[in-house]
């Protein structure tokens, strides 16, 4: 079973990168070799059409995109290696809701921020939407900080990979916020054995 997982360092293709690496599964990385918020190569759109990265091929040679997509996928692919609650459970459900409200609620404030162009037609209006970008993505960091209940992690104790996503977009949200939560599970991922080489290698000590 192999995966090819073609990314780019320093993107939201580490989450996957992570998850893959956690659950030890057998993958190539293709690394584009462009910053993030450069294009991406035109011939990458036969791969994903949509023109980001992470794109992650399965094994049987589908294809999927879409971080939060792919990490529930391969936590339920590998159950063996805990990557997240059991389905069915009320600790599942809320690594669901967390996962997906992360997904569309602060990368999307964030990406918005970074692309403010998308979002408006009008070039007058770029600074208001980066402005209220930024009101967004602190308003979702402060949600986020509230879900953590016992902590170090997201669920408690144990690292499941909603925890490197969080991490990874707590770092770019740049929130001024008060999140003593949020630092500490950032802080358990960066030490982390196994995914925190992988963070190392795509944001340094950040």
């Amino acid at each position: 079973m192999t995966y090819k997982l073609y990314n780019r360092t320093g993107s939201g293709g580490f989450v996957v990168e992570a998850a893959l690496t956690l659950a030890k599964a057998d993958f190539e990385l293709v690394d584009l070799g462009s910053k993030p918020g450069t294009p991406l190569p035109e011939e990458f759109k036969s791969t994903n059409p949509w023109g980001q990265v992470p794109t992650l091929i399965l094994p049987d040679g589908s294809t999927m995109t879409e971080c939060a997509a792919i990490l529930i996928h391969l936590a339920a692919c590998f159950p063996e290696k805990k990557l997240a609650p059991l389905p069915g459970t009320s600790a599942h459900a809320a690594f669901l809701r967390w996962t997906v409200f992360s997904s569309v609620n602060l990368y999307e404030a964030i990406l918005r921020r970074g692309y403010a162009f998308r979002f408006t037609s009008d070039p007058d209006a770029i600074e208001a939407t980066r402005s209220a970008a930024n009101r967004r993505a602190g308003e979702a960091v402060t949600v986020l900080e509230g879900a953590i209940e016992q902590g170090p992690f997201l669920l408690g104790s144990s690292l499941c990979v909603a925890d490197p996503y969080i991490a990874m977009l707590f770092l770019w949200s740049r929130a001024e916020v008060d999140a003593p939560r949020l630092n500490t599970l950032a802080q358990g991922v960066r030490q982390h054995p196994v995914v925190g080489p992988v963070w190392r290698r795509h944001f340094g000590e950040r």
